[in-house]
């Protein structure tokens, strides 16, 4: 329990390290696809579907919002 903790944190800052030379749209879109996939897991999995298959969608659909928003401003 402690070790698979301890991994999701180490990994967690690993990306988040990795996405210091972004440029703001980059980042954008990658908030957008991160925030995406996670609310399509969580309300796929509420309403009794599938949760990878909403994270893809999910994730697909924050991505793409995330990077029209980036473009726009």
């Amino acid at each position: 329990m402690i070790r698979s903790r301890f991994l999701a944190i180490t990994l967690l800052f690993s990306l988040l390290a990795g996405c210091a030379g972004l440029t703001p749209t980059q980042q954008r879109t990658l908030t957008g696809g991160a925030l995406g996939a996670a609310a399509g897991a969580g309300v796929s999995a509420l309403s009794g579907g599938h949760p990878t298959t909403g994270a893809v969608i999910g994730g697909a659909g924050g991505a793409a919002a995330g990077y029209l928003w980036g473009r726009q401003r």
